[in-house]
């Protein structure tokens, strides 16, 4: 079965896989092409068992986010394309998607995007893992960075000390003579 896997690569599915809501998702069109099915027939298995899909599964973009989709995917919908936002399903989502479309296709490709899924959430980590240990990195430095200046200062204040000219003891006349 292997082998079988390989009908779907995950480099196209990281693709499709976009952040909405602060939430990774996929549009249902995105998920009916991989699925090899219409996107109105993966719409309406998941509209016949809506009870398997809360809002944290799955939900409908508003018109400002579909707006926003179509902008930054360069599409336009005005001859023939969607006239309805799209839904989007979120990983768990996706895992439920499995439950509901029954071919062999759905259930391997699920197993490809749910691995995906995985790999981009424990990229991420390392990302941050990275980011947070250049940050400490960089808060050493600083510190480091004022002992090494202070440490210039004290030497070039010994090889360039400063003299002050000797005062004449005494008082000294503010008003000058004047004749």
């Amino acid at each position: 079965m292997t082998g079988s896997m390989t009908l779907v690569s995950s480099v196209p599915i990281e693709g499709k896989i976009l952040t909405i809501r602060g939430m990774r998702v996929m549009i249902d069109s995105d998920l009916a092409e991989l699925y090899g099915v219409a996107t109105s027939n993966l719409n309406k298995a998941v509209k016949r068992n809506l009870e398997r899909f809360p809002e944290d599964f799955m939900f409908q973009l508003t018109g400002q986010e579909f707006s926003n989709l179509i902008f930054q995917n360069g599409t336009s919908s005005s001859h023939g394309g969607r006239r309805k936002a799209p839904m989007v399903f979120t990983e768990q989502g996706v895992a439920m998607l499995s439950s509901v479309l029954h071919s062999t296709r759905a259930i391997m490709v699920n197993v490809e995007i749910v691995r995906t899924f995985v790999r981009l959430r424990r990229l991420i980590g390392s990302h941050e893992e990275l980011a947070r240990k250049i940050g400490e990195l960089e808060k050493k430095m600083k510190t480091q960075d004022g002992e090494i200046k202070l440490i210039f200062a004290t030497i070039n204040t010994m090889l360039h000390p400063v003299t002050n000219k000797k005062r004449k003891i005494g008082f000294l006349d503010e008003k000058p003579n004047k004749q």
